[in-house]
C-alpha cells in the first residue's frame, strides 16, 4: 500500500507509464507517449509483481523519451514479467 502506480518521464515531452487490473482481475501495463500513442500490454507472472512492477516502470520513464519501451522491456525482462500486447 502506498505505492505509486503511474509514472511520468520528466521533460516538455513526457511519456506516462503505468499498471492497473483489468476488468478481468489481470494486470496490464499502460504506455502513453506525448502523442497520445497508446499501447496496453497484458502483463503475466509468478506471486506478487506490485514492488517489481513499480521499480520496472520507474526505471523505464527515467531512461529518456527514446527509450521508455526498450528499457521497460528489459527491466520485465530481467523480473521475469512477461507481456503480452492487447
Amino acid at each position: 500500500m502506498g505505492q505509486q502506480h503511474c509514472f511520468h518521464a520528466p521533460g516538455e515531452k513526457s511519456d506516462f507509464l503505468g499498471w492497473r487490473i483489468g476488468r478481468k482481475g489481470r494486470t496490464e501495463i499502460v504506455y502513453e507517449n506525448y502523442n497520445a500513442t497508446r499501447f496496453v500490454w497484458r502483463a503475466d507472472f509468478e506471486g506478487n509483481a506490485d514492488l517489481r512492477l513499480d521499480e520496472a516502470l520507474s526505471l523505464s520513464v527515467n531512461a529518456g523519451h527514446e527509450r521508455v519501451i526498450a528499457t521497460l522491456f528489459e527491466e520485465l525482462k530481467k523480473r521475469a514479467i512477461a507481456i503480452e500486447l492487447i
